[in-house]
């Protein structure tokens, strides 16, 4: 099971990843295009009008994708910010059970998320709603990246409140040993 839940954060992080690929590869393409109508412009009097279709529309379904796809990933790998401040100066016992209120709280908020985020999707769905880019875009399309990793954010809090039941910490103890080793600090 193991296993699979970290494939699932992997991938999902990888997906932000490409996601994030995706904004400089529309963005530097738009700003190329900008400087060769800026240059036919200068050389030929009229620019040729070189522009991607809604290209802001894009950046900015790809950056919601790349934050929420994101999650997930960055929480299990410890880096999605917490109160390590407080909870260093802890002692095991009242750590755990902040660590476990707070998994919990988590939990609860993100399926809350993921629940409303879906019915968005439903109603984008039925009332046919589309972008006002250029491209009009089935609003429902850019708002699956956000139903999902709602959902695996989700999954990764009640993974992480398990673990904390099981070993007293969010993060199971064979990863953080197999995230050191990759690291080559073990």
């Amino acid at each position: 099971m193991r296993r699979i839940l970290n494939a699932l954060y992997a991938t999902s992080g990888a997906l932000a990843a490409l996601f994030l690929a995706l904004i400089f590869a529309v963005i530097i393409v738009q700003v190329a295009f900008n400087a060769i109508d800026r240059i036919a412009g200068l050389l030929f009097g009229e620019a040729i009008g070189l522009a991607i279709p809604s290209y802001a529309d894009f950046a900015g379904f790809f950056l919601a994708a790349t934050s929420f796809l994101g999650l997930a990933a960055t929480l299990r790998s410890g880096d999605l910010i917490r109160v390590n401040l407080l909870l260093q100066r802890l002692g095991p016992g009242p750590r755990r059970a902040i660590e476990l209120l707070g998994a919990a709280i988590g939990a609860s908020i993100s399926a809350f998320a993921t629940f409303y985020a879906v019915q968005l999707a439903m109603d984008a769905i039925r009332y046919n709603e589309l972008s006002t880019g250029i491209i009009a875009i089935p609003m429902w399309i850019p708002q699956l990246s956000l139903i999902l990793g709602l959902g695996v954010l989700t999954i990764a809090f009640v993974d992480g409140f398990v673990c904390c039941l099981r070993h007293g910490t969010l993060i199971e103890p064979e990863e953080s040993t197999l995230e050191q080793i990759d690291s080559g600090s073990a």
